[in-house]
């Protein structure tokens, strides 16, 4: 079993990149979608939030309210490792539970903080998908129906997007149409697949 790591800053499309080698035949671990899970009503980190952030991050159905938690943690680090300190264990541990039950072949961890937390000690090699701020600006104001103020301060309060390249085995450029992108992952793929590629 190959463990790739696949990172990027918040409207990269690693997501993206990620569906394509799902499509090409590797398991995928959505680690956002993983976090999503987590906030069910009822659930242990639920009841976490709740409790540290208040009901005013909840809907009227008394469901967690992603946008208004993301409005009161995004630009306040304190609060922020908060709600970290809360998910990512839990969406850490899952993802284990799934490494752990893979069989061969390529597994695709697809997650935005890989860099900053134990994910990192997991993989066997590291992708980060790149694109320019405005790009990821413009993606995610049409993608998740924010305002460009909000994305950029989400942005903001990630790793920059500089030092995750740095940390990178392989970069797809995400700047140009999506036929660009997918040949450059199909080729990465291709060459992953014949053992031309030497991970760490």
């Amino acid at each position: 079993m190959i463990i790739i790591g696949i990172t990027g800053g918040f409207g990269t499309g690693k997501s993206f990149v990620a569906g394509i080698f799902k499509k090409l035949g590797a398991q995928v671990v959505d680690a956002d979608s993983l976090a999503h899970r987590t906030l069910k009503k009822g659930s242990a980190t639920y009841k976490s939030i709740v409790a540290v952030f208040g009901r005013s991050v909840l809907d009227k159905a008394g469901a967690v309210n992603r946008k208004a938690l993301g409005r009161l943690v995004f630009g306040d680090k304190k609060k922020l490792a908060a709600l970290n300190r809360i998910i990512h264990p839990v969406v850490i541990g899952q993802i284990k539970e799934r490494v752990e039950g893979s069989g061969k072949g390529v597994l695709v961890i697809d997650a935005p903080l890989i860099c900053e937390t134990a994910l990192a000690d997991m993989i066997d090699a590291l992708i980060v998908v790149k694109a320019s701020k405005q790009r990821q600006i413009d993606r995610c104001v049409k993608k998740f129906k924010l305002s460009e103020a909000d994305v950029r301060r989400r942005i903001a309060c990630q790793l920059p997007l500089e030092i995750k390249l740095k940390k990178a085995d392989r970069v797809i450029d995400n700047n140009g149409t999506r036929s660009v992108t997918e040949k450059q992952v199909t080729k990465l793929w291709q060459e992953l697949k014949k053992g031309a590629i030497v991970w760490k």
